[in-house]
């Protein structure tokens, strides 16, 4: 497919990371490279330890490479300061995890309404746009119950649901079939693929499941600190 006329909705640009231990410096990025288009599903397969976390919190603007640049959307966020950023963020990023992270409390409506009035929407378009994502992945009918009262497909499909609240551009899930049975997993990791394509978000999806991984655009992996196209034994 053509990307020419379309702005990446992610660039890492020769991204580097180092963590400070006491027994020296721990490089997990040096010199990363990466670009998503809208419309793009990438896999990131690789073995724990490898920097997947890390890759993550930089596309996600939740650290800041050592070096490098990271652009969201066609914006350069490394000059950024800490509220730009956290606006950039919340208008630009979903974040799906293998672990669903709804607020206990609240109801799956409320939980996808709740990031849309902080956006600054109002309660009724909120609610609305809140409806019809629930709706679309097929868990309306427990609008009102409590994530403890969901099956763990529903929980992430909620997950789900109130990652794509805010219409973002770009969509960062880690494991995020991870702990469910490989019948719901399936179900799930379609209903995220279906909201990508058709809201023609960049998805970049951590994984262990080759499967998963082979049904998506292409898989890069992490090697020596750099991302390579990821080629199975």
């Amino acid at each position: 497919m053509s990307h020419t006329a379309d702005i990446p909705a992610l660039s890492l640009e020769k991204v580097v990371r180092v963590y400070q231990s006491g027994s020296g410096d721990l490089p997990i990025l040096q010199g990363a490279d990466l670009t998503l288009f809208p419309g793009e599903l990438v896999a990131l397969v690789a073995p724990s330890g490898a920097g997947k976390s890390t890759l993550l919190h930089m596309a996600g603007l939740l650290e800041k490479p050592d070096d490098g640049q990271v652009w969201v959307a066609g914006e350069a966020t490394v000059g950024l300061d800490d509220g730009e950023r956290t606006a950039l963020r919340r208008r630009t990023i979903g974040f799906v995890y293998q672990f669903h992270h709804l607020l206990p409390e609240f109801s799956a409506l409320e939980n996808c309404v709740i990031p849309q009035m902080i956006a600054g929407l109002s309660r009724q378009e909120a609610t609305e746009r809140a409806r019809q994502l629930l709706a679309y992945l097929r868990v309306d009918h427990r609008a009102d119950h409590r994530p403890a009262e969901l099956s763990g497909g529903e929980q992430q499909r909620v997950a789900i649901a109130r990652a794509f609240a805010n219409a973002p551009r770009l969509l960062l899930a880690d494991e995020p079939t991870g702990n469910l049975d490989p019948k719901t997993s399936d179900h799930v990791f379609d209903a995220l693929t279906r909201l990508v394509r058709e809201t023609r978000l960049a998805g970049l999806v951590a994984t262990h499941n080759l499967a998963l991984a082979k049904r998506m655009d292409r898989t890069v992996t992490l090697r020596d600190g750099k991302i390579v196209p990821y080629e199975s034994d």
